[in-house]
């Protein structure tokens, strides 16, 4: 496994704004950390499920079409490109979010259900970083809780450092993009030349 191109990937992919991470930083902000850690939960456990689903979903592809495998290295490739282009090209996003009713550990859960964003990504690791090297249920496991763990991180780092990640954001935001971004571009070209 390029280990290197999947930690990036997972790091790039889990801690750049999304659903999660803006909804956990906006729910700090307006609920307080304690309170929000409820969600934080939800979203590694809702993540986990997705995981452990994108692991058999793409288990079964690859088992039941052996030459799928370079497919999906390619448009698992493409679309890390994609993610670059659509986080260079971005702009400031604000979101007006009910922070105190939809702060729990439900709501959480069952945004990971309709993010695109999670489920392309559990996809694309999935088949990408993992299914070509370890197949075993344990192993399967195992990175669906890793993954899931990362993805509290994310979320509990966006929450804890809300109101600084913010600002931090509207000031350097062009700068952290092309970073994050270039670190995409890394991944997806490591992946097609290995």
């Amino acid at each position: 496994m390029p280990f290197l191109s999947f930690m990036l990937y997972v790091f790039v992919t889990s801690f750049t704004p999304g659903p999660n991470n803006i909804m956990a930083m906006l729910f700090a902000n307006k609920s307080g950390l304690k309170k929000t850690i409820r969600f934080c939960l939800g979203v590694s456990a809702g993540f986990f499920v997705i995981m452990l689903l994108s692991s058999y979903f793409n288990l079964l592809l690859k088992n039941s079409i052996p030459k799928i495998e370079n497919f999906m290295t390619v448009l698992g490739s493409i679309y890390m490109l994609y993610l670059a282009v659509k986080i260079i090209s971005s702009k400031s996003t604000e979101s007006d979010v009910n922070g105190k009713k939809h702060n729990n550990f439900l709501t959480g859960m069952l945004l990971q259900f309709i993010n695109p964003k999670g489920i392309l990504y559990g996809i694309t690791v999935i088949s990408t970083f993992i299914l070509p090297y370890h197949t075993s249920n344990a192993s399967l496991l195992l990175f669906s809780l890793g993954l899931a763990s990362v993805g509290f991180m994310s979320t509990f780092c966006w929450s804890l450092f809300g109101s600084m990640f913010q600002k931090f954001l509207s000031n350097y935001r062009s700068q952290f993009n092309i970073v994050m971004a270039l670190l995409l571009v890394y991944s997806a070209v490591s992946i097609l030349v290995h």
